[in-house]
């Protein structure tokens, strides 16, 4: 018997967050970052909001200690990727 789309997609979400657990612990966590976003894909499911500060946007390597710059500006937080020299922004709720 098929599984419902809905049953579906949180097994494949449950898998993303264990994929970004495990991309804390490893050596190399951007394999990580990739396979989680191409089950994202694959199950047209959107990486919650918490996961996807976790990760440069650009080019998209594991912010982990040492390659990324964290600033606050004007009510948002600004993170720097020392990989690609890119920024990323969000808005900083109060």
């Amino acid at each position: 018997m098929k599984k419902s789309k809905i049953s579906l997609k949180k097994e494949f979400l449950d898998k993303i967050y264990e994929l970004f657990n495990k991309a804390k612990s490893v050596k190399n966590p951007d394999d990580y970052v990739r396979k989680a976003r191409r089950l994202a894909m694959k199950v047209n499911t959107p990486i919650p909001k918490e996961l996807k500060r976790r990760y440069c946007k650009h080019c998209y390597s594991y912010f982990s200690s040492g390659n990324y710059r964290v600033r606050t500006r004007n009510g948002m937080v600004v993170y720097y990727c020392l990989n690609c020299k890119k920024y990323s922004k969000f808005i900083m709720h109060k």
